[in-house]
């Protein structure tokens, strides 16, 4: 079972890349954040044509999620992160498919930081990990994926320095993320390729694709009851280098 994220920045206007990565990929479950584009406007007739279900939780202009299944329906079983009622963006959503339980998220940003987005990222990480005990505690197979907006450690970031005070890698929120995992979820990408420099993310000014200048923002946690599963997981670099390509490239797992 081959399940990937992807943040596709803008999925109308990046379609045809979208749809290209799916028929070369072939991924069983797709996440996919930055839809930036209302419930009525996912393109659902071309997602079926190319084979897939989907599930989505659309917004106009930015966020949106969406989980995608090749030759299946996603069962949802959420939509909207617990925790706050008055939180309206659209940054989750979860879904049943072949016997497994996938969350799809779009962390929030949080620059600038300190300021009120930030401090909104840091409630935000506290109900996802609230969320995500939840899940650890039914025992069910359980994949959370998604562009966390971390970079957890300084493997995962070109010039370290240079991001110390940003939303992204500010201790905070990094400290979030390992509060996080610390549950019991595994960082996929990162268990299988321990040393690594993987980046998932490449801005689009100052060269940062041509210079590999990238982060890792986009990972795959798994619950105890699937990690022994895990075969391999990686990320499709090539498609950061696609023309009209997203600044985030996919990344991938695969459970046995």
């Amino acid at each position: 079972m081959k399940i990937a994220t992807f943040n596709v920045n803008g999925i109308n206007g990046r379609l045809s890349v979208l749809l290209r990565w799916l028929a070369e990929a072939e991924p069983d479950v797709v996440c996919l954040q930055e839809l930036k584009a209302p419930q009525e406007k996912f393109p659902l007739q071309a997602i079926r044509a190319a084979g897939y279900g989907a599930i989505w939780h659309g917004q106009k202009s930015w966020n949106g999620v969406a989980i995608l299944a090749r030759d299946a329906e996603p069962i949802e079983t959420m939509r909207g992160l617990p925790g706050d009622a008055e939180d309206t963006h659209s940054r989750y959503i979860e879904a049943a498919v072949n016997g497994v339980l996938i969350g799809c998220m779009y962390v929030p940003n949080g620059n600038p930081a300190p300021g009120p987005k930030f401090d909104y990222k840091l409630r935000w990480y506290e109900r996802l990990s609230q969320r995500a005990q939840d899940l650890i505690a039914t025992g069910a197979p359980v994949v959370l994926a998604g562009d966390y907006n971390v970079m957890p450690t300084e493997l995962d970031v070109y010039k370290p320095e240079r991001w110390t005070d940003d939303a992204l890698f500010r201790p905070e929120v990094r400290q979030a993320f390992a509060q996080l995992a610390s549950q019991g979820w595994t960082d996929a990408i990162r268990h299988l390729h321990p040393d690594e420099k993987i980046y998932t993310f490449w801005d689009y000014f100052r060269n940062a694709w041509g210079r590999n200048a990238g982060l890792r923002l986009d990972h795959l946690l798994l619950s105890p009851s699937i990690a022994s599963r895990l075969s391999s997981a990686g990320v499709d670099r090539h498609v950061r280098g696609w023309d009209h390509a997203s600044d985030h490239a996919p990344a991938w797992i695969v459970l046995d």
